[in-house]
This record gives C-alpha cells, sequence and structure tokens, in this order.
C-alpha cells in the first residue's frame, strides 16, 4: 500500500472537517459529533492510500500538563485498520512533529515546547520499554491519570517558557478528549 502524508495544520478547509467526521464515524473513534468538530480543525496531518481514501490522521492541541508547567501540543494519531501494521506510525508521526516544529519556529514565540503523547495502544507501549527512545525521540515522563505512560518529544532547540500555571482542568480537557 502507497501511503502519502498530506499537511492540514491550520488548512482544515470546511471539506476536510466533513471527510474527518465521516472517517471518525466509520471507525467509531469519536462518537459526538461536537467533539469531531472540534478535532476536525487540530488535524496536522493525514494520510491517504493510493486511491486518495483517508487512512490516518494526527491531531493536536496545545495542553499545560501540570508536572511540566510547559506547553506541548497533546498528540492523537489514529489509523483505520487498512493502515495498521504497516510500519507506518512512526515515519506519520515524524511528519506531523515537523510540521508543527516548523510552524513554531515561526511565531515569535512558541506555543509549545515539543508534543506531549499519552500511549494508548498496548503494542506501542510494549515496544517503547526504554526511557529515552532514540528511534522515537520521545522521552518517559511518567503516567497518566489514567496510568498510560506519557511521553514527550521535544522540538529542535525548544527552550523553556515561563512557568505556567497548573489548572488541574487543563490537562483533565486533554484527557476527556483523547477518550
Amino acid at each position: 500500500m502507497t501511503v502519502s502524508f498530506v499537511p492540514a495544520w491550520k488548512q482544515v478547509t470546511p471539506a476536510l472537517a466533513q471527510e474527518l467526521a465521516a472517517f471518525w464515524r466509520e471507525h467509531k473513534a469519536i462518537g459526538n459529533d461536537a467533539e469531531m468538530a472540534r478535532r476536525a480543525q487540530q488535524a496536522v496531518c493525514v494520510a491517504r492510500d493510493e486511491a486518495g481514501a483517508l487512512c490516518g490522521v494526527g491531531t493536536a492541541v496545545v495542553k499545560v500538563l501540570p508536572r511540566l508547567r510547559q506547553p506541548t501540543y497533546y498528540y492523537r494519531q489514529f489509523f483505520a485498520r487498512s493502515l495498521r501494521g504497516r510500519q507506518q506510525e512512526l515515519a506519520f508521526f515524524q511528519r506531523c512533529k515537523q510540521l508543527l516544529q516548523d510552524y513554531n519556529s515561526k511565531l515569535p514565540r512558541p506555543e509549545a515546547l515539543g508534543m506531549l503523547l499519552e500511549i494508548e495502544n498496548a503494542k506501542i507501549a510494549t515496544v517503547y520499554r526504554r526511557a529515552v527512545e532514540p528511534g522515537f525521540d520521545a522521552v518517559f515522563i511518567g503516567y497518566s491519570q489514567r496510568g498510560l505512560p506519557l511521553r514527550v518529544s521535544y522540538f529542535d532547540n525548544a527552550s523553556l517558557l515561563p512557568m505556567m500555571p497548573t489548572g488541574g482542568r487543563q490537562w483533565g480537557r486533554a484527557a476527556e478528549a483523547s477518550r
């Protein structure tokens, strides 16, 4: 299967938003129409098969995890069954990271230091057992409130921003949105 990765960050058209909603609905990934609409606007990149059909999406939203007190993109990635197991997960993640890093590098002040990952997939959590995964470029930072591994993949040359206030709600919304 030939797959192409198509940037979508800050470029989500109404047609793409509808396509994403249909994709999530078909795969029973998100059941709430309002959440689908909100998540579609967070699309970083989409994966398309050789016929042009949507087969994957990465989304991100800025969140402040209380333990870091720094803004990161809470990142989610979802693939259709047809794309799973085809060794595209890492390449797609890396493309999304590059898009977000490039976007941040052009801002007067970065809005995030990198990407926060809550690893829901048990197979991925089993494969990535090292505290620092060189090929994955993600550092283990603990466990989420749901008991899932948390990792941060920092952007190149990321510098700490002023310490952000903690509001348990910020992380709570991210955890709810990921369900």
